[in-house]
């Protein structure tokens, strides 16, 4: 379960079932988005075109309880970072605020905007996601709440669960869409693409489309099989056996051994282990995430890396460990930045139980690994809600539309993923072949790449004329950008998060 973690990219008590599409804005701020507003617009939104009076900084500090924290330059662009004031409780939004962390790519407020979240912290530094390199647009990203800075104070960790996630977005939305007044798409990766499909279910008129990418969907949280039989069948039977043969050696005879170079690492970078209990059990945590961790972000081809376990030195296979999972993920320190995933993996989002037959005879701390085991005892953690996801699925398979999941063959976390159903309209599933965590559109397969770059370009409201007659001509509208498109790959050793 721990491995599985990162599994559900960071945590929470019960969604509000009744009511959940109704708006959450503070006093401040109006609520939108009535039932019967057709999807993408908001009563009284007014569309500015750029060449106004007003710069744009000026019009976006306008919005009630919007902050600048600092504006960087970028050729072509203004970038600003952002707090903006919400309810800690959009229920009760007298009941306090704090202060959540966004930033805009402003381009031109006559171009479409892709909303993005990671589902984690918020990067600070400019960068284009795929669908805003696709449709040329601007970019609004949010930081999720209860990761900080983004965090109450005192934190009510109740009030972490994905509807009041979905809240803070559509105030985001609602407040922005005045500005950026042409069509939305929602996109994420990992968690990031789950909080994408969440909002979509409790916010369906928002958006003009959803753009997902390798969202894990872990319906019922107790019946974790798909998992297994990934792994066996993942990549090749040589690349799954070479692996396995580096754990059990590492969970096996060189057990003290590494532990005892692990923990000469752990004193002198003074790292320490309250939350996993002990040094040995957060050992055996990474060295179980090893096969996970090494198919999320590797490929086939990278196996030729992993040290062969008869004839490797001790160090070859430590090095080998901390550079696909990750030493100092493990203590207190790599893992308190995550609390808030592991809060609503073991509260609402749930997280694949793995069987490891072929290690489970070396396991010291069989069936420890639960979300409950990297959230600090101190927190709070209510019974698991496992209504939270079998209702987004159900929803979503009666009602997706313009909704799209991307996965990576080889990633662990497609192996439980959306699909669409009877009631979706105009929702896709496409799969990146010998792809990873990393899977993308511009991966997929030229039929598959093309046809998911018209629809978006379409949701958007920019496919030109040729592509709506022939959507196989569909392509990105800008030019690659070495810095802008950059995609700065977090490593998430798996057991923590998707």
């Amino acid at each position: 379960m721990r491995r599985t973690l990162r599994w559900l990219l960071s945590l929470v008590v019960l969604i509000g079932m009744a009511g959940t599409t109704a708006s959450a804005a503070t006093a401040a701020e109006p609520a939108i988005g009535s039932p019967g507003t057709p999807r993408g617009t908001a009563p009284g939104d007014t569309t500015s075109q750029d060449g106004t009076s007003e710069d744009i900084k000026d019009r976006i500090l306008a919005i009630p309880g919007m902050s600048l924290v600092e504006e960087k330059p970028y050729p072509g662009y203004r970038y600003f970072v952002l707090e903006y004031t919400q309810p800690v409780d959009h229920r009760r939004p007298s009941k306090g605020t704090f202060q959540q962390r966004i930033t805009v790519l402003h381009k031109d407020t006559a171009r479409p905007t892709v909303f993005y979240t990671s589902g984690y912290h918020v990067g600070t530094t400019p960068r284009r996601r795929e669908p805003t390199q696709i449709v040329d647009g601007n970019q609004v990203d949010m930081e999720y709440r209860f990761f900080t800075p983004s965090r109450p104070s005192p934190a009510d960790w109740s009030k972490l669960d994905i509807w009041q996630a979905a809240s803070d977005q559509h105030r985001v939305f609602a407040a922005l869409k005045k500005i950026y007044g042409k069509k939305w798409i929602a996109t994420g990766i990992s968690k990031g693409g789950m909080t994408a499909t969440y909002y979509e279910r409790f916010y369906p008129r928002d958006m003009d489309g959803i753009v997902a990418y390798v969202a894990p969907n872990d319906v019922n949280d107790k019946e974790d099989s798909a998992y297994d039989r990934f792994f066996e069948k993942v990549g090749t039977k040589e690349c799954r056996d070479r692996l396995t043969a580096v754990q059990r050696e590492a969970l096996g005879k060189r057990r003290a051994a590494l532990t005892a170079t692990y923990r000469e690492w752990a004193t002198a970078n003074a790292g320490t282990f309250r939350t996993m209990g002990s040094l040995d059990k957060a050992y055996e945590s990474l060295v179980s995430d090893y096969a996970w961790a090494f198919w999320q972000y590797s490929l086939l081809a990278d196996c030729a890396s992993v040290p062969d376990a008869r004839t490797a030195t001790d160090q070859e296979i430590y090095d080998s460990l901390d550079a696909i999972s990750g030493f100092a993920f493990y203590t207190d320190q790599g893992l308190e930045p995550y609390t808030p995933y592991y809060y609503q993996a073991g509260t609402q989002l749930g997280a694949p139980t793995l069987a490891y037959p072929l290690l489970k005879d070396l396991l010291r701390y069989p069936g420890y690994f639960s979300p409950r085991s990297y959230v600090p005892r101190d927190i709070p953690m209510p019974k698991f809600d496992r209504r939270a996801m079998a209702d987004v699925d159900g929803w979503l398979r009666h009602n997706a539309q313009r909704m799209m999941w991307v996965y990576g063959e080889n990633d662990p976390y497609g192996a439980e993923r959306f699909r669409t159903g009877k009631g979706s309209r105009d929702a896709y599933v496409f799969t990146e072949y010998g792809g990873n965590h990393g899977a993308s559109v511009a991966g997929l397969r030229d039929a598959d790449r093309t046809k998911a770059t018209a629809r978006i370009l379409e949701w958007a409201g920019v496919a030109p004329a040729a592509v709506q007659e022939n959507p196989g001509l569909a392509k990105r509208l800008t030019r690659y950008d070495a810095k802008l498109d950059r995609q700065d790959v977090e490593r998430e050793p798996f057991m923590l998060r998707p």
